[in-house]
């Protein structure tokens, strides 16, 4: 009996010296799975050894993930959208692996060690860096998510990596989910491309701004104010904004040539007021269009499957257009 006890007392002790069981164990240090499939946790891809540092960033901070959810139903973490494709998730953290594998640098802090630790929250932010060809232009792309989680799984990895299949340099934001601090993040995220423009190889001549939902909105608001009224310098206005599902309706006659897309029964983001304000950007003589696809909801992403599949194509073209107008002047 006592050294029954003993025993007890002894694995007590190493629970507690350790602070994990052996199944937080195995959640909590970085794993070497080559391949990830839609079985594969998302615990597994977050402390996968080729994301060491950063790998909690690829999906929700925010929100509470269940150590058993998979890559298949990850969906469950993103809630207000829809027709997410586990594929494509699949696709997209096997492309990171690889990337950051072949050593590609996919990762970026926006913030210098200095002021993360004067504000923590700081630490989770950056850049997710999908690359096209060396010295093309960029974009930056906001996902959605109400402003109390990024969803960059469904409404800016999906984007970036088709940016980057284009031939365009693409980097998906990772902001902080207040709309303040997340405008400042932004705006950062502008300066930090043009200050690193070298390292990066990219175009900082013209470039592109995205956003879904409250995503959208921080590309409206980027647009339209500049990363002076965000605590950065002044750099060059976005050529395009390119906007999904967001209500947002103010126009302040500021605006750079804007392309928009929603679903008609997108209960979030009324596509009416959507058009409105499409319609009041041309009367302001500026480019703008919108597409409005019929009977879908709100947060599609990229619209694989779905009567939207082809309008990053539309956007990209959007954007191409005002691009070499730019490069004339």
């Amino acid at each position: 009996m006592k050294r029954i006890c003993f025993i007890i007392v002894i694995c007590l002790v190493l629970v507690t010296v350790t602070g994990c069981t052996e199944e937080n164990h195995s959640i909590s240090n970085n794993n070497d799975i080559n391949y990830f499939t839609k079985e594969t946790r998302i615990y597994d891809v977050i402390n996968n050894r080729s994301f060491e540092g950063y790998g909690r960033l690829i999906f929700p901070v925010n929100r509470t993930i269940d150590e058993s959810l998979t890559l298949e139903e990850a969906e469950d973490l993103y809630i207000w959208y829809n027709y997410m494709n586990s594929d494509k998730t699949v696709e997209i953290t096997n492309y990171l692996k690889d990337q950051a594998n072949s050593g590609n640098q996919i990762f970026y802090n926006i913030y210098t060690e200095e002021e993360m630790k004067e504000d923590p929250q700081k630490r989770d932010t950056g850049i997710f860096y999908f690359r096209g060809e060396e010295n093309a232009p960029f974009a930056i792309i906001n996902a959605g998510g109400g402003f109390m989680y990024v969803g960059a799984m469904q409404d800016s990895f999906p984007h970036a990596l088709e940016l980057s299949k284009n031939g365009y340099n693409a980097f998906a934001l990772i902001y902080r989910p207040d709309s303040d601090k997340a405008m400042e993040d932004l705006a950062r995220a502008v300066a930090f491309i043009h200050e690193n423009q070298n390292e990066l190889k990219v175009d900082v001549s013209t470039y592109s701004v995205w956003g879904g939902s409250a995503g959208g909105r921080m590309a409206v608001w980027l647009g339209n104010y500049g990363t002076s009224c965000f605590n950065e310098k002044d750099y060059p206005q976005p050529s395009a904004v390119i906007i999904q599902y967001t209500g947002l309706s103010e126009v302040t006659g500021n605006e750079p040539p804007t392309y928009a897309c929603v679903g008609s029964s997108d209960t979030i983001a009324n596509y009416k007021v959507m058009e409105k304000r499409i319609n009041d950007i041309r009367t302001n003589g500026t480019d703008a269009q919108i597409e409005i696809f019929d009977g879908l909801l709100h947060g599609f992403g990229i619209g694989e499957g779905t009567g939207a599949e082809g309008w990053v194509n539309h956007a990209i073209e959007f954007w191409e257009k005002h691009m070499n107008k730019d490069k004339e002047i």
